[in-house]
């Protein structure tokens, strides 16, 4: 699945290359180290850009800091382990650096300094890119939402006009869930849509996408033709009936399959598919059915 993808998260490594030399009689100027930390909203180039500061002014090999289950890497793994543990409010982080040699009183003070300096704009980049990913994901399923869903189709479409490859979208929804959701009550069916959005998960391959964009519709991009979409379709359908959240309350779905057309508007695919999945209903839902225009 794409990034957006996407549609599940796990703790992140990130690697850089130690690719500066060592430079300790070159003069620190601490202003531009914070202008240049605070220089980015991505955690990442914050990350790489202390790695490269503290690899030119201190013999410092390499460095990991961890927070939390994230875990960001630079330069290499050898040499002197020297720890720290910073912290700051409810974070805790933990810092581990490789070094070619023991460091001095001095040394150890401008480290300070640095990390001091540090701590801020990770915390900043880290918060933006959580309020990043919460606009764009489900809070309840951890799948794509509209909002997202709006971005990757027109994504898609770009692509395919470009004769970069087919794009086919799926559209589904869940037989009967508001039933469900009056018999037994919210809560059941939020039960139902967790369960779902994990088989959705388990159902595509790593190039497509997934989204929730109503209370139980969802649809998948899916990068190939009718028949890549069609194979999707098919696991969704024969892994339900495994599937123990989904049978206890006899759920059951309907799809529906539209492929693009040259120069297609995202509006007019997702009508198309749309219409497929009502087709789907009509002949006795529990299956799918393809766009005929």
């Amino acid at each position: 699945m794409d990034f957006a993808l996407a549609t599940e998260f796990y703790p992140d490594d990130y690697w850089y290359r130690a690719d500066a030399h060592l430079n300790m009689e070159s003069a620190l100027d601490l202003v531009q180290v914070i202008q240049q930390l605070h220089g980015s909203l991505d955690p990442r180039t914050v990350f790489a850009c202390f790695g490269k500061i503290i690899g030119q002014h201190l013999p410092i090999k390499g460095f990991q800091l961890t927070l939390d289950k994230q875990k960001f890497v630079w330069g290499r793994h050898y040499g002197i382990e020297l720890k720290h543990t910073i912290n700051d409010n409810d974070d805790t982080f933990i810092l581990t650096y490789q070094l070619s040699v023991p460091l001095s009183s001095t040394q150890k003070k401008l480290l300070q300094q640095l990390e001091s300096m540090l701590i801020q704009p990770l915390n900043n980049a880290l918060k933006y890119q959580n309020m990043s990913t919460q606009a764009m994901f489900d809070a309840l399923t951890g799948l794509g939402n509209r909002y997202y869903y709006r971005q990757s189709i027109s994504t898609a479409l770009a692509r395919a006009n470009r004769q970069q490859g087919q794009v086919s979208l799926v559209v589904i929804d869940l037989d009967k869930f508001k039933q469900l959701n009056d018999l037994h009550g919210h809560k059941a069916g939020d039960f139902v849509l967790i369960g779902f959005a994990e088989l959705i998960n388990e159902a595509i391959r790593n190039t497509d996408q997934a989204f929730r964009i109503g209370g139980d519709e969802f649809v998948i991009i899916t990068q190939g033709d009718i028949q890549a979409a069609e194979i999707v379709c098919q696991r969704i359908i024969e892994m339900m009936p495994k599937h123990s959240q989904l049978t206890e309350y006899d759920i059951k779905c309907s799809l529906g399959i539209a492929e693009s057309l040259p120069q297609q508007q995202a509006e007019n695919l997702y009508e198309r598919a749309d219409k497929a999945m009502y087709a789907a209903k009509a002949a006795g839902r529990n299956c799918y059915r393809i766009s005929q225009n």
